[in-house]
């Protein structure tokens, strides 16, 4: 199994932005995670990348029954021959100034040992010595791991040509889920958006996810989190399968890119530390439940010790004293540098109108919508050609988008199976019902505008790969929708690979010039301006439970604002002047918070 030699990884973004970055930046060690929840797009890029690389394509047609799986089982497996060939034909190359091999090298943070062992070979005169050394950092090469991301929530049953609904074999999620289980790889899959049982009851069926003949895993779980006890109840539910977490993958409620999870007013510094002060009595009863479990199961193979249970952490990290502070204060294993990396065409899939937007995009161009389909907050961009879409076909009174993909299909309030709220189908309908129960102008405005908000994510997160590399788009829809967190705000310009790992590494700066309050503060004003939108949204119709949801809401983010009081004097990496302009930003959310009033209802 993969031990990644950097101390980042480039999360999933999006449907299409890290489709294939395992291509783009596996070879410099550096992992990725890959989407594979579309799967004509998987099948598309496998098209792409199977004629570039001089590969026979053989399609999977659509009439297969079990097509999604098969198109994913075969895209991942192409994807690990890639990245395996280009390991190869690194170690074969000469280091020079200008070869990927010492870029390899190069890349690495400053006290791998494997780079100060190139520094070495550099610096050593004497040819054998330097030839030796060489052939010695040629056997210290390794891929960053292939990972690949499941939201486990979008798992839509389908249907044959009858219209007879297929097995749970066939739903969205577990077909998705059944075509990384059968590839050849050996790395991680990412559960992400809560717990889904049906997906989870696949797991235990295939073997690479338990230990083999040599006590190892082939494949390994992450759970991506947002707080101690989402991941202690989905570890349970696991363990007692017989499975291992190897990792917990924590992601800030909403200082993070694409869908966001608001926790209920608890904060990312405080839920670290929750981790930090709980991890190893969570990893010994993990490990306990899941040993008993393998046990009664009569497991053939058993692990030979207890294996590391890794806490990683993302959303909002912009600095390398950030990321340095996270891994030494909070002992997380490591980071997660997502949306900075949309502005580095060498890592990711990205078209060049999007890109140049990007590069030159204000603070208010990213905010927070309801343009997803299933009901969660959704970061998304002001300036990109779906929303600009969105716009125009309320302008021509045709709101709403044709709906191919269905991947998000969930409604059935006016149909006997299920459509998506971004459709045109159904927004026609509500706003139909809508014009027929004589409401107010005001409460038809925001009744109506909540509909129209939702967006068609399937086809949009998808269109940029499609875009770039010349391929055909979907039903002609070339609408592009990118999802960056907010965090990108203080980033413009458009960088080189080498430029962003030297940012994370402290080697270079590439903030912009705006004034960024520290990565925790960002995310609590974030947290501030949703309580008060919720406030406000709910005011005139705000019940009991809700009156106490918000109250609960507040008194947590007073509880968060007095751990950063007494976390500000460990952060020892930063200046005095930094910290004293962190005391005076939270001393100003302190009062804004304490101004915030929520409604008082008696039951």
């Amino acid at each position: 199994m993969n031990n990644s030699v950097h101390s980042f990884h480039i999360p999933v973004m999006g449907l299409c932005y890290t489709i294939d970055s395992p291509v783009k930046v596996a070879r410099f060690g550096i992992s990725s995670v890959v989407s594979i929840i579309e799967d004509e797009l998987v099948e598309k890029m496998r098209q792409f990348h199977s004629e570039k690389s001089g590969e026979e394509f053989i399609p999977i047609p659509e009439t297969d029954i079990d097509h999604r799986a098969k198109r994913i089982t075969a895209y991942l497996n192409l994807l690990n021959r890639i990245v395996t060939n280009q390991i190869e034909e690194l170690k074969h190359q000469t280091f020079n100034e200008d070869s990927e091999i010492s870029k390899y090298f190069e890349l690495l943070p400053d006290e791998s040992v494997e780079r100060k062992l190139y520094r070495q070979m550099l610096a050593t005169k004497n040819v054998i010595d330097k030839i030796e050394l060489q052939n010695e950092l040629r056997t210290k090469i390794k891929a960053g791991s292939i990972d690949v991301n499941i939201m486990s929530k979008i798992d839509l049953v389908n249907y044959d040509k009858t219209g007879e609904p297929l097995s749970s074999a066939y739903c969205d999620a577990v077909a998705a889920f059944r075509g990384y289980a059968n590839s050849d790889l050996n790395s991680s899959i990412v559960f992400s958006a809560g717990y889904n049982p049906r997906l989870y009851s696949f797991i235990e069926k295939y073997d690479d996810f338990f230990p083999d003949e040599n006590g190892e895993l082939k494949k390994k779980i992450i759970l991506k989190v947002s707080d101690y006890r989402s991941a202690l109840i989905q570890g349970k539910i696991l363990a007692k399968k017989g499975l291992w977490i190897s990792e917990f993958r924590i992601e800030s409620g909403l200082n993070c890119g694409g869908h966001a999870f608001p926790t209920n007013g608890e904060l990312l510094g405080p839920i670290l530390e929750e981790f930090r002060n709980n991890k190893q009595e969570l990893a010994n009863e993990l490990f306990q439940m899941s040993s008993n479990a393998m046990v009664a199961a009569s497991r053939k193979f058993l692990f030979n010790e207890q294996p590391e249970l890794k806490i990683t952490v993302q959303g909002g990290i912009g600095t390398a004293h950030e990321d340095k502070f996270l891994h030494e204060y909070y002992q997380v294993n490591g980071t997660g540098w997502g949306s900075p990396f949309l502005l580095v065409p060498e890592a990711v899939n990205i078209d060049e109108t999007t890109l140049q937007k990007l590069a030159v995009a204000e603070k208010d161009d990213y905010y927070i919508s309801d343009a997803s389909p299933l009901g969660v907050p959704f970061n998304n961009f002001r300036k990109s050609s779906s929303e600009q879409q969105r716009v125009m076909r309320i302008e021509k009174g045709r709101p709403g988008s044709p709906c191919y993909k269905k991947f998000l299909s969930s409604n059935t309030e006016f149909t006997e199976h299920p459509i998506c709220t971004a459709s045109r189908e159904y927004q026609e309908l509500k706003i139909r019902q809508l014009e027929q129960l004589n409401l107010t102008e005001t409460e038809f405005k925001n009744q109506y505008e909540a509909v129209v908000a939702k967006d068609c994510l399937c086809e949009g997160l998808s269109t940029a790969a499609l875009v770039k590399n010349h391929l055909t788009l979907s039903h002609k829809l070339e609408a592009i929708a990118i999802c960056p967190g907010p965090n990108l705000a203080y980033f413009s310009g458009i960088f080189s690979l080498k430029q962003m790992v030297d940012h994370i590494y402290g080697r270079t700066d590439l903030l912009n010039k705006l004034n960024r309050p520290n990565m925790f503060l960002n995310e609590l004003n974030l947290y501030v301006d949703y309580l008060k939108k919720e406030i406000a949204k709910n005011m005139n119709s705000i019940n009991a439970k809700q009156a106490k949801y918000f109250l609960n809401f507040k008194t947590n983010l007073e509880s968060g604002i007095a751990y950063y009081k007494n976390l500000i004097p460990k952060i020892k990496i930063e200046t005095e002047e930094y910290l004293n302009r962190m005391k005076d930003d939270l001393l100003s959310i302190e009062n804004s918070v304490k101004n915030i009033s929520v409604p008082m209802v008696e039951v």
